[in-house]
């Protein structure tokens, strides 16, 4: 599979090869919805708390005798149909982590990766560098990329401090290295844009 090669300036510079391994699968739509929901909950803190009958402050003392009074029987001011009184079946500090088996993971990357492709979502960047960090100048790629209104995922080879200061103030832009992305992440995005190196650094770690 081909997509379009873009030099730095935005002038299109030909066509850059994906490769089938990752880019030309099968699309498989129940495991990327296990991968995102595993990663959306494993971003939880899981810390939410309120307090129980046995932890809020009173009781220890019946509020009136059990007969005689005309009114209903109570045991505790701490009961939870008590005003201040405990919160039945609230929530408790739990772990929100899961797991994947490593070949559903590797399986769920490469169909978000394939649906990317399929939707000719994906562009190659033939080379990115500054001198120093320049959002304007970056801003300037994106848009004569046509990908300035868009969600754009960046995929960098290694990690560019240059780049990345570049990129991290520019609101529709997000910047991964290629090695360590995720596919909720270029399902939570518009466009995919990789970088030479990225893409080479792709086939390095996820084809053996």
């Amino acid at each position: 599979m081909n997509t379009k090669l873009y030099g730095q300036d935005g002038a299109e510079k030909g066509v850059a090869a994906l490769p089938d391994e990752l880019f030309g699968q099968p699309v498989h739509e129940h495991l990327m919805w296990l991968s995102v929901k595993r990663h959306l909950g494993n971003q939880r803190q899981g810390t939410a708390k309120v307090k129980g009958r046995g932890e809020v402050s009173g009781g220890g003392r019946k509020p009136w005798k059990q007969k005689g009074t005309g009114r209903a029987r109570a045991g505790s001011n701490t009961s939870p149909l008590w005003p201040g009184g405990g919160r039945a079946f609230g929530p408790e500090p739990r772990d929100y982590r899961s797991e994947m088996p490593k070949k559903q993971r590797r399986a769920a990357l490469v169909s978000a990766l394939s649906l990317r492709a399929g939707e000719n979502a994906i562009s190659v960047l033939e080379t990115l560098a500054f001198d120093a960090p320049k959002t304007a100048q970056m801003a300037e790629v994106l848009r004569r990329l046509g990908l300035h209104e868009k969600r754009t995922l960046l995929l960098l080879g290694e990690s560019d401090g240059n780049v990345v200061k570049s990129c991290r103030n520019l609101k529709n832009l997000r910047t991964t290295l290629a090695h360590q992305v995720s596919p909720y992440e270029l399902l939570n995005c518009d466009a995919v844009l990789l970088t030479a190196g990225g893409l080479e650094r792709m086939r390095e770690v996820f084809i053996r």
